[in-house]
Formats: structure tokens, sequence, C-alpha cells
């Protein structure tokens, strides 16, 4: 059986894959390595209490977003 094109695949389309195949390392490496190269997250410190929240209106609007860049 031929592995499928992980670069080919969208980080979606992985993700599910990796989860579908949760022994194969090298979907799993490649997921990462996409999440990486696509850097959609929000960086910010930890938080001290739920009212830090109050301080990055950004990531609470991509929350209610549901994510979507």
């Amino acid at each position: 059986m031929s592995k499928p094109n992980f670069q080919a695949m969208s980080q979606k389309e992985l993700q599910a894959y990796v989860l579908a195949h949760r022994d194969d390392r090298e979907a799993f490496y490649a997921y990462l390595d996409k999440l990486h190269v696509e850097a959609n997250w929000v960086e910010m410190p930890a938080l001290e209490s739920t009212e830090d929240l109050e301080n990055y209106p950004e990531f609470i609007e991509r929350v209610r977003n549901g994510s979507e860049s």
C-alpha cells in the first residue's frame, strides 16, 4: 500500500489522516511541519486568570470565529 502525498494534503485533510492513522509517524511529522509553516496560531503569554483574556481581544475574536484564517 502506498502512502498519500502529505505535502499535497490540506491541513484539515492531514489532521484527519493523522487521527485515523495514529501510528503513522511520517504523517504526524508532516502535520507538525505543515502547522509550523502555516503558523496560523495566536501567541500570547501564560494567563494568570481568566480575566487576563480581556487583554487579548484578537485571541477571543479568533476563537469566536472558529479559528478561521
